[in-house]
């Protein structure tokens, strides 16, 4: 038996196109329209100095990924890692948090196509649109992955487009000065503006943080990318570079261009209303559906994502011989593990459909946090293990990288639980789950499941 990976997926991903694909994961406009709002109406200008605050973190956790998937350029991205350095059962118990919070977060995501189409019709803003999204983009992301590369990449032009109206827009006709980016301020009682201490802008990095992620996914198409062991690093830090500038700078421009900060904060929808206000309703229609079709190219993505994901889990062996059979198939025709997307399509529709959308934010609002504290603990140990491709990526001030990204998370985790454990709980609830399965079902046939081989060599 060969101690590598044999090679079923098609090697055919150039890095610009793996990149293409990641942004369509990390979806920065729907960042910039969706979650970065709620650090505009706790910070008002003072979100800027969040966001960049957090993309000095983001490149700390960056590193982590680049220098652990330049090593191991495995498809099943986090837990591969985990497993072959923080031990096995911590690696299955990150495979179950991860597939937990991969198919909820497309129900999540999924949901806010209909909100953002409901400009044009009200009707759009319906369960049923989501489960209509899923169905489609599972369609989607049955097609080979050079093909979904160039969908994305397109759908991903028009979402920087929208996020451009803002830029224009915002800095076109600047009302205030930079000094506003590093004064935080929220809504006082009167409605005016009122100072807030920097303690409770660091607690809200953690949103910018959550705002940003998704860079690290490349390594997902790692078996699908040419000269992956050579590339990965690039493709994640370059993610993450633009990920940061298309969501920074919109942010700065809506800041620094609108009439009253006063106004913006006490929006529920404070960039729509921006737009409204400077371009008027037929340019909130036209970007509007522009964040729908980004969060739609989302949904691909991250259909893509799960999809290796699972088929990763399989060839693995972590399930009864069957399903390790049907999820670990590759399509002759189409290279890609059709049996593993469609099964995230159907979970992740069902789940749209059955649970509560409060319930879904919750089970998946800390996973980012706990995966990156297991990157950051698998970094530590890197140097110290064998395996993997000796030709890697190493990052600049190991061990400090990882270091950083331990303390910040643990600062994270402890206002999470100040706040509000359940997030956590389900978190650790699933790497339970996980550890579990492992001593029951992996762990007695561990000569046979989860021997976990070397990646295979990817120079064509």
């Amino acid at each position: 038996m060969s101690n590598e990976y044999r090679q079923e997926l098609a090697r055919s991903l150039t890095l610009r196109e793996n990149i293409l694909i990641t942004l369509s994961t990390v979806t920065p406009a729907s960042s910039v329209f969706i979650i970065i709002p709620s650090l505009i109406v706790g910070l008002a200008g003072g979100s800027v100095a969040a966001m960049v605050i957090a993309a000095f973190l983001a490149i700390f956790v960056g590193l982590c990924y680049a220098e652990l998937s330049s090593r191991w350029p495995i498809s099943g991205g986090e837990y591969t890692w985990a497993a072959r350095l923080l031990g096995k059962p911590m690696g299955f118990g990150v495979l179950t948090l991860s597939l937990m919070a991969g198919i909820l977060i497309i129900s999540v995501i999924g949901s806010g196509v209909g909100t953002y189409l409901s400009v044009v019709w009200d009707g759009f803003d319906s369960p049923w649109t989501t489960i209509i999204v899923i169905v489609i983009t599972t369609v989607v992301a049955c097609f080979t992955i050079k093909t979904n590369a160039w969908v994305t990449g397109i759908f991903l032009g028009l979402e920087v487009l929208a996020v451009l109206v803002l830029v224009v827009l915002g800095f076109s006709d600047i009302q205030r000065g930079l000094d506003t980016f590093v004064t935080p301020q929220t809504l006082g009682a009167s409605g005016g503006l009122e100072p807030v201490t920097w303690g409770v802008l660091f607690s809200l990095v953690s949103v910018a943080l959550f705002a940003y992620g998704g860079y690290g996914t490349a390594v997902f198409y790692s078996e699908e990318t040419k000269n992956a062991s050579k590339t990965m690093a690039r493709a994640v830090m370059v993610s993450l570079l633009v990920t940061v500038l298309v969501e920074l700078l919109p942010v700065m421009a809506v800041i620094l261009g609108a009439d009253s900060l006063e106004s913006l904060m006490a929006s529920d929808t404070p960039m729509n209303d921006f737009l409204v206000q400077r371009g008027g309703e037929t340019v909130n229609m036209l970007v509007s559906i522009g964040i729908a079709i980004a969060v739609f190219n989302a949904v691909i993505a991250i259909q893509i994502q799960n999809a290796r994901l699972v088929f990763a889990s399989a060839r693995d062996r972590s399930w009864p011989v069957g399903v390790d059979r049907l999820l670990g198939s590759i399509n002759p025709r189409t290279k890609s593990p059709i049996a593993a997307t469609v099964l995230v399509g159907v979970l992740a529709a069902a789940a749209g459909y059955l649970l509560p959308f409060a319930w879904l934010i919750v089970a998946t609002s800390a996973t980012v946090v706990v995966i990156y504290v297991a990157i950051a603990f698998a970094s530590l140990r890197a140097r110290s293990a064998s395996g993997g491709r000796p030709d890697h990526y190493r990052m600049p001030l190991w061990p400090l990288p990882p270091i950083i990204v331990i303390a910040f998370m643990a600062y994270v985790l402890y206002k999470i639980l100040a706040t509000d454990p359940t997030p956590l709980i389900v978190a650790v609830a699933s790497i339970l789950v996980g550890v579990i399965w492992y001593a029951i079902f992996i762990r007695p046939k561990q000569g046979e499941r989860w021997t976990l081989p070397e990646p295979q060599a990817d120079e064509s």
